[in-house]
Parts: structure tokens; sequence; C-alpha cells
């Protein structure tokens, strides 16, 4: 008896590029894991994204996948997790998403319960929706963008998706989340919310495969998973400018840094330990007179960041410096 491919891939490590070719969708496919997804491209910045929702746990383990330079992968409904990693080697390659997403659904011997779709860094999209993908499912694809959906409510969630993801403003990241909202508008998953993910990488090949990613987030069970990855949206985005003001710090551009602390501040005003290293870092610059006041925020937002201040010359972040530790410690 073959086995249940949903019943061993939440718990077992995958080896997508060892597999043998024929070993590709053997699983004998039970139970559909996804709902609504959406694969895109932004044509200004070079970004791939892919965002997805779902009545199931931890869907942005098997559904999202994407590298940066190369492109993005959604992997749906009964799902085969192989599509992904597969799917981003071949376009790695020089594969058009339309030839390779062909060439893996025919080694697919359930291509017919799948849902996939594709983007590359050139914007090209692909997608496939097998006939036994459970009503209602549907996929749509646009300028650099895919939609699809399974189990949904109602026949208008890909239409609402496009839709919402075509008129939305703002970054990639915006726009997927925009899409999310507008499959949820439409009704969304008849079996209600669970979990929702999120991941963004640049335009730019890297040399290994995990650098260049600008958002990467998950929801693994929430009540209001699509509330839950906007919330998290905009704390990933307070701690890239966060990152961006330290990389301003070593370039020696205080002016910058410091504005780019301000804006993170400004997304996460209750976020001390951002508070706490923006100190840090002017203080180890010799701006001490502008971090003590930012040490006192972070104090009384959580005394226990006093008791690491003298562990940290030891590991080069703060100088050794007796008489600037005890000015820190002396804030009140």
């Amino acid at each position: 008896m073959k086995k249940c491919l949903l019943a061993v891939l939440p718990i077992l490590p995958l080896a997508p590029f060892t597999a043998a070719a024929d070993d590709f969708g053997e699983a004998d496919p039970r139970r559909p894991v996804a709902t609504y997804s959406i694969v895109a491209h932004d044509a200004e910045t070079g970004q791939m994204g892919v965002a997805v929702q779902s009545h199931w746990f931890s869907v942005g383990s098997i559904v999202s996948w994407a590298e940066a330079g190369v492109g993005a992968v959604a992997t749906q409904s009964f799902v085969e997790p192989a599509y992904g990693p597969r799917g981003l080697a071949a376009m790695k390659n020089g594969a058009a998403p339309r030839d390779a997403l062909a060439a893996l659904l025919a080694k697919d011997e359930n291509e017919n319960v799948r849902q996939v779709a594709f983007v590359d860094a050139k914007g090209r999209v692909a997608g496939h929706t097998g006939d036994k993908a459970i009503i209602h499912a549907c996929d749509r694809q646009g300028a650099g963008y895919s939609v699809q959906a399974n189990l949904m409510e109602t026949d208008s969630v890909c239409d609402a998706m496009a839709a919402a993801f075509e008129s939305a403003k703002g970054d990639l990241a915006e726009r997927l989340m925009a899409a999310l909202e507008g499959a949820q508008s439409a009704g969304g998953d008849i079996r209600g919310k669970q979990s929702a993910a999120m991941v963004v990488v640049d335009g730019e090949r890297h040399e290994n495969p995990w650098e260049g990613r600008i958002i990467d987030v998950r929801i693994e069970d929430h009540a209001k998973p699509i509330s839950e990855l906007r919330r998290l949206l905009v704390l990933n985005r307070a701690y890239n400018l966060m990152n961006a003001g330290d990389a301003a710090v070593s370039d020696g551009d205080m002016e910058k840094a410091n504005a780019l602390y301000a804006a993170a501040a400004d997304l996460a005003p209750d976020n001390h330990e951002m508070v706490f290293w923006r100190a840090v870092t002017l203080a180890s610059v010799g701006d001490v007179d502008e971090a003590l006041p930012y040490f006192k925020v972070a104090f009384d937002a959580w005394p226990l960041w006093r008791e690491l201040i003298p562990r940290l010359p030891a590991s080069d972040i703060l100088p050794d410096d007796p008489a600037l530790i005890q000015a820190i410690l002396a804030v009140e």
C-alpha cells in the first residue's frame, strides 16, 4: 500500500534533490493542505515573493518557496513539496516557468490533484490546477503574478485576489498582503483560517540560496492568521530598518543610521530590544551622550538589560572601558 504523503511531511526532513525521478509524486495523496496563495514579481525592484493562507497547521513550511534572483513557487492542494526546490533549481538553470512546471507535471502521476504556480526573475509566470482539486478551485495569471485557490467558500476568490493585487499600492510585500486580504474578503477557505506565510526575496542572485531574503515570516496556528501576518510584516520591516542602520554605522554614516533607527522605532515603538541595541551601537562608536537616554528607556522597560552590559566587552560589542560601562550602568 502506498503511504499517505501528508502523514509524514510535517515531521520528516525532505531530500528533494537526491530523490530519484521515479519517486516524484508517487505518494498517494489523501488530504489537502493549502488553500489560497499568490506568487509574484515586482518589475521595478526585481523582488519576488509568495504568500499563502490555509486552514492547516504550518502551511508555510511546505507551500512557499523562493530564492533570490531565481524565482518563487507555491505548491498546494494535495501538496507535493518537491515542486518547490525542483522548480527553483530548473529556473536557476535557465528554464522558463512554463517549461519547468510542464516537465515536473509530466513526472507526477498525481498531477490532477496538484495546484502549483511559478514566477521567475524575469516576471514570467506559470500555473496549474489539476482537475481533481477540490471545488471551488481556480487560478489566474496576470502581469508578473499568479493566484491560485482550492477548497474555497465561493468561486470568486481568485478574481478577488487578482483585483486586490493589481490595485494595491506599495512594495511587493504590501501587494501580496492585499491579495491575501482580498481572498479572505471573498470568503476564503471554506474550512476557516489557521496559518499563513510570506517570503520575499531580492532580484539579485547570491552565492548561497538562503541569502537575499527580505521577508520570511510564518504564522503556524492563529485564530486570525491574516491579521497576525500583517502585524509581523510591520515588525519585519522594523528589523530590516535596524539592520540597515547597523550597516550605516559600519560605513561611518551616523546621520543615516540614526534616521533608520528612528524609522524602526516608529514602526515598533514598544520594542525595547531595538532601543537597547541602538544604544549599544551608538556607545560602541563613541556617541555616549546620545546613547544614554536610549539605555534609560531600555532599562526602564526591561531591567535585565543592565546585567547584559558588563558581558558585552568580552564579545567586542562594547569597548573594554570600565568608565564607559560605569557611565551606562549609572543611568537612572
